[in-house]
């Protein structure tokens, strides 16, 4: 099969691999119809990831046909259309009982990082029984690849973490498809206002489509003098840090109000300075996760009922014969005007 296997920083390549075989009793091997790139990966390809080790399959995203399956799967057979998990989760350990699945002890973010993962023609997933969904008929597929990791990642991690309430104010930092996953979840829980920050344009005019109530340039002006102005010089009830780098969360420090939450959703590859000389006495809380997955089945029902449609965040297409074309598009997000790619078997 042909498999995107990243080689080190910077390095990636199509190459030829085995198909996977089942090696455990609870796997699946998944023929890959649909997957799509994440930010997260690009953070691999910059070596921010050391667990990812080159000759590693990346993805963690996406939707399949079920193609055999290990003696202990009893949920999932062959030819069945399912949603694959970022998470892996074993349903038994200590940390699954907590509803922690991504610190599963034998699973968690393990796709294309651990373990050979998504951008592959083929994929096995560990623990299928937990980590595989059935997929709901009469559903956009694209929308349905969003479920793998954005749309839950955006929730959890951001809106939950974040307790966002209504009537509360919400500045999210990061316009791209987290920051849109958690913009468009937000509003199941009916905040006065969503202001979304970033640098690109195109994006912040997305947002507004999106349903964000402001948007703020912040190459353009002081941003925390806006945020400050937007809220009467509160500051925000919750700050979602959702780009990842040290000038971003050092925003949301600057913004939040008294008594608020950071929730921070970026992977972080290098230190960032915290400013308890400022923050102490204001009654904060900072919040820190990987995404659980938990919420996957309810986020189906919703997209399933139309209540969310993430399939709006697909700007472009691609067969898999051209993912590195998508790659170069979605690693120039601002010039291609890029929100998520997807690309599907050929």
């Amino acid at each position: 099969m042909k498999a995107f296997v990243y080689n080190g920083p910077g390095r990636m390549a199509v190459e030829e691999r085995p198909v996977p075989e089942i090696r455990d009793p609870g796997d699946a091997v998944v023929r890959m119809t649909k997957t799509t790139i994440c930010g997260t990966d690009l953070h691999i390809l910059k070596g921010d990831v050391p667990t990812c080790l080159p000759g590693t399959v990346l993805g963690h995203e996406g939707i399949g046909l079920v193609e055999k399956v290990g003696a202990a799967v009893t949920a999932f057979r062959p030819g069945d259309r399912v949603l694959i998990s970022c998470i892996s989760s074993c349903g038994r350990c200590a940390y699954c009982r907590r509803g922690m699945f991504s610190h599963c002890t034998t699973g968690g973010w393990v796709l294309g990082n651990r373990i050979d993962g998504t951008q592959a023609e083929f994929v096995r997933t560990p623990h299928a029984d937990t980590s595989l969904y059935p997929l709901p008929d009469g559903v956009d597929e694209e929308a349905l690849v969003m479920l793998s990791d954005i749309l839950p990642t955006g929730f959890e991690c951001g809106v939950l973490n974040g307790k966002v309430a209504p009537g509360s104010t919400v500045a999210i930092v990061g316009a791209g498809p987290i920051g849109i996953a958690a913009l468009l979840t937000a509003q199941l829980y009916a905040p006065a206002r969503i202001i979304m920050i970033d640098l690109d344009a195109n994006r912040l005019q997305t947002a507004l489509q999106f349903g964000a109530t402001d948007v703020v340039d912040s190459g353009r002006g002081d941003a925390v003098a806006t945020v400050m102005a937007l809220t009467e010089g509160l500051g925000v009830d919750t700050a979602v840090e959702a780009v990842g780098i040290p000038a971003t969360f050092e925003l949301c420090e600057a913004i939040i109000g008294a008594g608020g939450t950071i929730a921070n959703v970026g992977v972080h590859g290098t230190k960032v300075d915290l400013h308890l000389e400022r923050l102490w006495d204001r009654n904060i809380t900072i919040t820190t996760r990987l995404v659980d997955t938990v919420t996957t089945p309810m986020l189906l029902k919703s997209v399933a009922s139309r209540r969310i449609d993430p399939a709006r965040l697909v700007t472009h297409r691609f067969t898999f014969d051209r993912i590195l074309d998508a790659y170069a598009v979605f690693g120039h997000a601002a010039e291609e005007k890029a929100m998520k790619v997807v690309i599907s078997a050929a």
